[in-house]
Formats: structure tokens, sequence, C-alpha cells
């Protein structure tokens, strides 16, 4: 859509071409310590979190403690109780087991969505004829496409999965679920228009059209 096509040609702007979108699910929560069904029980939590000041900020006004390390530094902090949660897709809890190092409380609260996005160096893109540039183009389309529909065809297994593996799971109620919002509007105030506004009307209109 729209929203997207705005991402591409920004990505393309820094000299990177985008072929085409793929996804990993909703990102979830989990933590060692007990169920998060609103934003007080994030309080003084330590939560690894990527390298990004969104995502930061994002757990700084929920009252957490966001730690930004890698994934590999991530799981012997998790085993050691050095951090007490993570947030990851669901794919990424089951395939590492985090379950395992004593993450046995996980709030589905869909954050946000993890994108994938199948792109390539200008450069290399440049030496590259048109040929072959169509193919990889359309390699990349079809990937992408199967990835998105995997993703969203496991997602009730690996819950399943999860759960079956004596994991707790809350699932957030409509009210719960728009207490974090409010929780986080700062949040969406500061960052808007660093993103630009017209992309983030774009996106709203997307997803309020589905």
């Amino acid at each position: 859509g729209a929203a997207g096509e705005m991402i591409f040609e920004a990505i393309e702007s820094r000299d990177v071409i985008p072929l085409a979108w793929g996804e990993n699910g909703f990102r979830q929560l989990s933590n060692s310590r007990g169920p998060i069904s609103e934003p007080d029980d994030l309080d003084g939590l330590k939560i690894r979190v990527v390298g990004s000041p969104l995502f930061q900020d994002t757990f700084n006004a929920l009252g957490a403690d966001p730690t930004q390390m890698s994934w590999t530094d991530a799981q012997p902090a998790l085993t050691t109780g050095a951090v007490d949660g993570q947030e990851n897709p669901l794919s990424v809890f089951d395939v590492a087991r985090i379950d395992q190092v004593g993450q046995q409380h996980l709030t589905l609260w869909n954050y946000m969505n993890d994108p994938l996005i199948f792109a390539v160096n200008r450069q290399v893109w440049d030496s590259l004829d048109e040929g072959d540039r169509e193919i990889l183009r359309e390699a990349a389309v079809e990937a992408g496409q199967w990835e998105i529909a995997m993703t969203r065809e496991e997602e009730g297994e690996r819950l399943a999965a999860i759960q079956e593996r004596g994991v707790n799971v809350t699932e957030l109620t409509d009210e719960q679920y728009e207490a974090f919002v409010e929780a986080t509007a700062e949040v969406h105030d500061k960052w808007v228009p660093r993103i630009g506004e017209a992309l983030v009307e774009a996106a709203r209109e997307a997803v309020e059209a589905r």
C-alpha cells in the first residue's frame, strides 16, 4: 500500500534497493517474574530490547528498565536473571526455547509487527543487467509471500506448543490493550514528527481499512 511505498522510497534514498516484504509476526513480551496484563506490571522489570531508541522510549514509558543487547548476550542474561524478560515474535520464543531459561510468562500484546525486507546494495544492483534484476526481484517477492504465509499459518501451532511446555500465556482484553496505548501516548507524540506525519497517517489508514 501507500505506506509501504513510502518506506521503500526512504530506504532507496539511502542507496539500498528494497525488493519485497516479509514478516516475522507480532512481537510479544515474556518475563520470569509474573503475568503482565497492565502497564504497572512492567514497573522496574529489566527487559532486553533491540538497539532502537524507539524501543527504549516505549519501555521507559511503561516503567520498565530496557536493556539493549545482542541476542547472543541475551540468552545467558536471561539464564542468570541479569535481565527479567525480552520481546520477540513467537517464532523466536519457540525456536530458541527461551521458556527453558526462566521465561515462564508470556503476554500477547501485539505491540508491533516485525517486518522483514529483502534488499540489495545499490552498487550490486547497478552491476546487474535488467534480466538478472527481474529474476532477483521475482525471487524476493516469492520468498516474502511464502514467509508471510508460513508465519501466519504456524503462529497458532507455535502458541499451542509453547503452552504445552507450561508457559503461562496472558492475552490482553481490548480494555487492557488500550491501557498500554494510553501509557505510551507520549512516545507516539514524540516519534510521529520524526517518522513523518504523512507516513504515519498512511499506515493508520491502511490498518483501519483492513
